[in-house]
Protein backbone atom coordinates (compact mmCIF):
# COMPACT_ATOMS: atom_id res chain seq x y z
CA UNK A 1 0.00 0.00 0.00
CA UNK A 2 1.12 3.32 -0.77
CA UNK A 3 -0.68 6.42 1.25
CA UNK A 4 -0.55 10.34 -0.77
CA UNK A 5 -1.60 13.02 1.56
CA UNK A 6 -3.02 16.34 -0.18
CA UNK A 7 -1.89 18.66 2.38
CA UNK A 8 -3.81 21.51 0.14
CA UNK A 9 -6.87 19.38 0.74
CA UNK A 10 -6.04 19.03 4.49
CA UNK A 11 -9.06 20.71 6.42
CA UNK A 12 -7.10 19.64 10.10
CA UNK A 13 -10.10 17.74 11.68
CA UNK A 14 -7.62 14.84 12.75
CA UNK A 15 -9.69 12.24 11.58
CA UNK A 16 -6.73 10.03 10.81
CA UNK A 17 -4.64 11.37 13.38
CA UNK A 18 -7.24 9.42 15.67
CA UNK A 19 -7.75 6.82 13.06
CA UNK A 20 -4.35 5.73 12.71
CA UNK A 21 -1.54 7.55 14.30
CA UNK A 22 1.18 5.12 13.40
CA UNK A 23 0.47 6.92 10.12
CA UNK A 24 -0.30 10.24 10.17
CA UNK A 25 0.76 12.75 12.67
CA UNK A 26 -0.95 16.59 12.99
CA UNK A 27 1.05 19.77 13.97
CA UNK A 28 0.72 21.22 17.07
CA UNK A 29 1.14 24.91 15.26
CA UNK A 30 -1.04 24.86 12.15
CA UNK A 31 -3.05 21.97 12.52
CA UNK A 32 -2.01 20.49 9.37
CA UNK A 33 -0.70 16.40 9.17
CA UNK A 34 1.79 14.93 8.04
CA UNK A 35 2.59 11.36 6.93
CA UNK A 36 4.60 9.27 9.43
CA UNK A 37 4.85 6.38 6.82
CA UNK A 38 4.24 6.48 3.18
CA UNK A 39 4.44 2.81 2.91
CA UNK A 40 2.51 1.14 6.20
CA UNK A 41 2.37 -2.32 7.49
CA UNK A 42 -0.16 -4.57 6.26
CA UNK A 43 -1.78 -4.68 9.88
CA UNK A 44 -2.40 -0.85 9.40
CA UNK A 45 -3.94 -1.14 5.93
CA UNK A 46 -7.79 -1.37 7.63
CA UNK A 47 -6.82 1.67 9.87
CA UNK A 48 -5.76 3.56 6.75
CA UNK A 49 -8.21 3.00 4.77
CA UNK A 50 -10.80 4.02 7.02
CA UNK A 51 -9.10 7.10 7.86
CA UNK A 52 -9.25 7.97 4.03
CA UNK A 53 -12.97 7.44 4.21
CA UNK A 54 -13.57 9.87 7.48
CA UNK A 55 -10.98 12.44 5.59
CA UNK A 56 -13.91 15.54 5.00
CA UNK A 57 -11.43 17.10 3.17
CA UNK A 58 -10.62 14.02 0.38
CA UNK A 59 -7.01 14.32 1.73
CA UNK A 60 -5.89 10.78 1.76
CA UNK A 61 -5.41 8.42 -0.93
CA UNK A 62 -4.85 4.43 -0.45
CA UNK A 63 -3.10 2.70 -3.50
CA UNK A 64 -3.28 -0.92 -3.56
CA UNK A 65 -2.07 -0.94 -6.91
CA UNK A 66 -0.05 -4.09 -8.00
CA UNK A 67 3.81 -3.41 -7.26
CA UNK A 68 2.96 -0.70 -4.70
CA UNK A 69 4.67 -2.47 -0.97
Amino acid sequence: MQVILDQDRCCSSGQCVLTAPEVFEQSDEDGLVTLRQEHPAPGLHADVRLAAVLCPGGAITASEAAGAP
